[in-house]
C-alpha cells in the first residue's frame, strides 16, 4: 500500500506542473507504467490508466484548470 500512495502520489506532483496537454499524456502514460512496475502490476495497464489520468485532469474532471 506504502508503494501505491507514493506512486499516485508522484503522479500527482508532476502532472500539476505540465504546461502543455501532450506533456500531461506522456507525463501520465510513464508515471502510470512506472507505478505499475513498482507494485508489481501490469505495464501496458498502468500507462493506459495514467493516460487517462492525464486526459481527465486537462479537460478539467479532477484538477481545476
Amino acid at each position: 500500500m506504502h508503494k501505491k500512495f507514493i506512486a499516485l502520489a508522484l503522479a500527482a506532483i508532476v502532472l500539476s506542473g505540465c504546461d502543455t496537454y501532450n506533456q500531461s499524456l506522456g507525463l501520465g502514460a510513464g508515471l502510470g507504467a512506472a507505478g505499475a512496475a513498482l507494485v508489481g502490476g501490469d505495464v501496458l495497464a498502468g500507462a493506459a490508466i495514467g493516460t487517462v489520468g492525464a486526459i481527465a485532469c486537462e479537460e478539467g474532471y479532477i484538477c481545476n484548470n
